[in-house]
């Protein structure tokens, strides 16, 4: 029998921003899987458009690299907490992790939770600080404040003598010593490396590389036992289907193996595999036969979920359970019935949404969609607001169009009977001047203060635990309070005892009359009251919301309203009507500012604000 390939799994870890995608460029350059003339983008593995544009991962994705004898499989993980479904799933599968700390952040939120998910399954983590060339870097307590986090999540002996390595990912350095980086002035702003055609510089990430295969075991031998895999992942491709993607903890897979699939139910079905796929650099290649440790993506079982065991036929033995936390917020999906339905979407009916949402939960499994009263609407929940909206500009971007109602946390109900919701730790980052506004701001959102401390250099770090409730809609209010300098990270803590009534958006909005286009001399006399959304030639209708009211009533408005032209007045003059700029919502905006008895139409061109009931006596009706 030939000999066993070395196989390493590990999993890079962090919180938003620490450098996770950049570390596992870095990895790849220096395995020299790219040709030499081949052009590389910045985060290669963020290969989804919106991941592009947000700078943000959002779905955990697979690579490997040969580093001397080893095979080195290698998950670029997410970092947001709305995304934590993938995480806690990814740690089945590797043998260790690499937590990225920056070294002037420190850990932050999202650092405790993935650290903490990759301690309970027993694994060794390695620790590397990055960004060590930012003029703050604080690199000696940052590790001192690392330590007092595996402390507080109780790490055993082994977890807590952790290799300690730095570095700069961006120019794919690392060091086992700050002093080594002598190329790069610590503490001087970015220090470029010579020779760089794309910041890479001399690549030496060797050290991580050492690092790794001295630390970590690669996976025993078990070729020999009975064929077990748990799916921990699911991919879908058009061609051939749903892909399940999981670590062969023993035995060898072949393609064409008939195999047995241990279900959530404690059901046993007979199943056959059609391809067996691994990972080599980037690409996902067919295989004939797979080995024990490697990391396998499988096609040919359709109905393959989360969770489940695919074993020996003649040894059918499921592994445990995996547990992914339930939605915490919902919103309802509604077909679009604004007057501009299905004038710049392709997909517009209940069936296709359905038929979309179906799709989604093949590989979301943070999401849950449940019918409602109405056979136009559909209940979606999911992890956060972001979970959320990231699925509803795919689906715009793919040609959709819906209405969406304002996101509601989900309730449960304690083992008291008590009502209990959904409470986020926050961590804000704020000039001293500011704070007071931010902690009244937080304290009327039914918000407690867990700690307060100076940063140093004009900044406070204030930590809260509030409601989930309270803190919808607060972000852009947050961002005006600070004039744009402050920093604020939510991560979700648990349910706790409801907090009682939180006060929702204190103005109304301005209502448009009729249908129409807008006009300059009716905007100017409108915006003396109210901050405009729209724009002189926006086409409006009926119910649409066009503004938000200096007060907190709503007030019904005509934004289409025309000069009137007589032989005193002529019509060109609205050349010296000076306009204030239109406030534009993004789509998490759009979805925070709502209230109630309000929707967001999103179509592939536009994102829209609207009234439930557009015709104004409707909305009367409605009131009482």
């Amino acid at each position: 029998m030939k000999e066993k390939e070395k196989i390493i799994n590990i999993a890079v870890i962090a919180h938003v921003d620490a450098g996770k995608s950049t570390l596992v460029d870095a990895l790849l350059a220096q395995s020299h899987i790219f040709r030499d003339n081949e052009q590389v983008v910045d985060c290669v593995m963020d290969s989804d458009a919106i991941e592009r544009e947000r700078g943000i991962t959002i779905y955990s994705k697979n690579c490997s690299i040969m580093y001397k004898d080893y095979k080195i499989n290698i998950v670029d993980t997410p970092g947001h907490a709305d995304f934590s479904s993938e995480v806690e799933r990814i740690m089945k599968t590797v043998d260790t992790v690499i937590l990225l700390v920056d070294s002037s952040e420190g850990p932050m939120p999202q650092t405790r939770f993935v650290l903490n998910k990759s301690l309970e399954q027993g694994l060794n983590p390695i620790l590397f600080i990055n960004k060590i060339d930012k003029k703050d870097a604080r690199i000696d307590e940052v590790v001192d404040e690392v330590y007092e986090l595996f402390m507080d999540l109780e790490a055993n002996d082994d977890q807590l003598d952790f290799p300690i390595l730095y570095g700069i990912a961006r120019q794919g350095i690392a060091v086992r010593e700050p002093s080594d980086a002598d190329e790069v002035v610590i503490g001087e702003g970015a220090g470029k490396i010579k020779k760089s055609p794309k910041g890479y510089g001399d690549l030496n990430i060797e050290p991580l590389l050492e690092t790794i295969v001295n630390h970590v075991e690669p996976f025993p031998d078990k070729r020999e036992e009975p064929l077990q895999l748990q799916i921990c992942s699911l991919a879908y491709d058009d061609y051939i289907g749903r892909l399940g993607i999981g670590r062969i903890t023993r035995g060898t897979l072949k393609e064409a193996q008939q195999v047995a699939v241990c279900k959530e139910d404690g059901t046993i079905s007979k199943n056959k595999i059609n391809q067996v796929f691994v990972y080599r650099g980037l690409q996902r290649m067919p295989v004939a036969e797979a080995e024990c440790g490697d990391i396998v993506v499988v096609s040919g079982i359709s109905d393959i979920s989360i969770g489940e065991t695919i074993c020996a036929p003649d040894h059918p033995e499921a592994m445990e359970m995996i547990n992914i936390e339930e939605p915490t917020l919902s919103m309802n999906f509604m077909v679009n019935s604004s007057p501009f339905a299905g004038q710049s979407g392709k997909y517009v009916t209940s069936r296709h949404i359905r038929e979309r949402l179906d799709k989604e939960l093949e590989v979301n499994v943070g999401l849950v969609v449940e019918e409602t009263d109405s056979t136009d609407s559909f209940k979606v929940s999911g992890r956060g607001e972001l979970h959320l909206s990231i699925l509803i500009e795919n689906m715009r971007r793919e040609g959709y169009e819906l209405g969406v109602s304002k996101p509601e946390v989900i309730f449960k109900t304690g083992e008291n009977g008590e009502k209990l919701e959904p409470v986020e730790e926050v961590v804000i980052s704020v000039p001293d001047e500011y704070s007071g506004t931010v902690i009244s701001k937080l304290n009327i959102r039914k918000g407690m203060m867990t700690q307060m401390m100076s940063e140093g250099n004009g900044y406070s770090r204030i930590e809260y635990l509030a409601p989930t409730r309270g803190l919808m809609g607060y972000r852009s209010e947050f961002i005006n309070d600070t004039h744009g300098e402050g920093t604020m990270v939510r991560r979700f803590e648990g349910f706790e005892p409801y907090k009682g009534e939180i006060p929702q958006r204190v103005n109304g909005v301005a209502i448009a009359q009729e249908e129409g286009n807008c006009t300059p001399y009716a905007i100017f006399n409108i915006q003396e009251r109210v901050q405009m959304f729209v724009e002189p030639g926006t086409h409006v209708y009926e119910g649409m919301i066009v503004g938000m009211n200096a007060r907190n009533d709503d007030m019904v408005v005509n934004p289409c309203k025309a000069k009137r032209v007589s032989n005193m007045r002529a019509a060109g003059s609205d050349d010296t009507i000076k306009l204030t700029p239109p406030r534009v919502f993004s789509l998490e905006e759009a979805l925070e500012f709502i209230n109630d008895d309000e929707l967001v139409e999103v179509t592939p061109d536009d994102i829209r604000l609207r009234k439930k009931y557009l015709n104004e006596l409707e909305r009367r009706r409605a009131n009482r």
